[in-house]
């Protein structure tokens, strides 16, 4: 029996993708700070890469390792170190053989298939790791050549709180004063080539800019007016640059919530500040989730539509009418659904002579929207 199918499925396989991806971040801290979707990026198209090189079975140099360049290159401007980089791809080669050989076993494929194909792998796994390094070093190189790993590595320091007192006049050679005051801008952009064109344009307002653990981040003395869709951008208020760890430390878990309630463009910190809160709060929402609206069945698609209803209510103010014109239905539909919610889970009803308090709100809305997040449709 052949490996090339069993690989096949493997490539094809998200599930092999998220193990892989675990084993990356889990041995590479530098690495684990990176959004979870950069590493997937690389990391499937260099298993399918992988696969196309066992189909030829011919002298790794022959084969495309483009990707593998890339990677070493964008993993430089992002500031992983290489010895990072190079134990969360050893990690994932260790990872992808094991699973190979498990279902290679299951399937009944002999050992001596095994073996040879052990070998195969192990040369392109050895030219791929090359191929990474050449790509680290080149980029290194350019990033020197161009003056931007020190303005990185400045900002790195200032928006990580590893600066301690930071020169006026190494401020100075980038554009920033000690006793200004700048925005500390953080995007969802991790790519290389896109965070490269953003800063571009944003460094028409003056400041600096750079990749910071994985996301184009900056310092400027004004906010960008916009930006295209769908990137999103959280902006902390105003500090001098010695302050601007704590704007940094705001931004990092607002974008991560305005990334879970799918906002696009340019938000400040206050704009998301209930949202952020209730993001940090997991294992609350869970219990609080489950404490309102465990009668709810997940599955029964009328409970779901039910819980959309009651979110959407309290989204439009407890009205009945915004609520019915949002959703486009007749608002004794509204009425009857929020009904049947509270007949199942006591929920409140719609009553438009007593509205829920403030903190009544809050809850059943986080309540609501952590089942729904929770559960999505089939």
């Amino acid at each position: 029996m052949s490996l090339v199918p069993l690989l096949r499925d493997m490539a094809a396989d998200p599930a092999v993708v998220d193990e892989l991806v675990e084993a990356a971040r889990s041995c590479s801290a530098e690495v684990a700070r990176l959004p979870a979707a950069e590493n997937r990026r690389h990391i499937a198209v260099l298993v399918a890469a992988g696969l196309a090189a066992f189909e030829r079975l011919a002298d790794p140099s022959g084969h495309d390792f483009a990707e593998a360049t890339r990677l070493g290159a964008d993993r430089a401007a992002q500031g992983v170190p290489l010895s990072a980089l190079l134990s969360a791809v050893q990690a994932g080669r260790t990872r992808t053989f094991e699973i190979a050989v498990g279902r290679g076993r299951a399937a009944g494929i002999r050992d001596q298939v095994l073996l040879e194909a052990a070998l195969e792998f192990d040369r392109y796994a050895g030219a791929l790791e090359r191929h990474v390094i050449a790509g680290y070093r080149a980029a290194e190189l350019e990033l020197a050549r161009g003056g931007r790993d020190e303005r990185t590595a400045l900002l790195r320091r200032l928006l990580l709180g590893t600066s301690g007192d930071v020169d006026a006049r190494e401020l100075a050679r980038f554009r920033l004063h000690p006793g200004g005051r700048y925005h500390c801008l953080l995007s969802d952009v991790s790519d290389p080539g896109r965070a490269r064109a953003l800063e571009q344009r944003w460094s028409s307002y003056g400041g600096v800019f750079g990749v910071v653990e994985g996301r184009l981040a900056g310092l400027a003395p004004r906010p960008p007016e916009g930006v295209d869709a769908p990137v999103l951008v959280m902006v902390a208020p105003a500090a001098p640059p010695a302050q601007a760890h704590a704007g940094y430390a705001l931004c990092v878990p607002a974008l991560a919530a305005a990334t879970r309630f799918g906002r696009q463009g340019v938000h400040t910190v206050a704009d998301l500040a209930g949202e952020t809160a209730l993001t940090l709060q997991p294992r609350l929402a869970a219990l609080l989730g489950g404490a309102l609206l465990g009668a709810l069945r997940p599955a029964d698609e009328f409970h779901r539509e039910l819980a959309s209803t009651a979110l959407a209510y309290l989204d439009h103010g407890q009205r009945l009418d915004r609520t019915a014109v949002a959703l486009h239905v007749h608002p004794n539909t509204v009425r009857y659904r929020l009904r049947r919610l509270q007949e199942i889970t006591g929920l409140p009803p719609a009553d438009a002579e007593q509205h829920l308090t403030v903190l009544e709100t809050l809850r059943y809305w986080w309540a609501l929207r952590t089942w729904l997040d929770t559960h999505p449709p089939a």
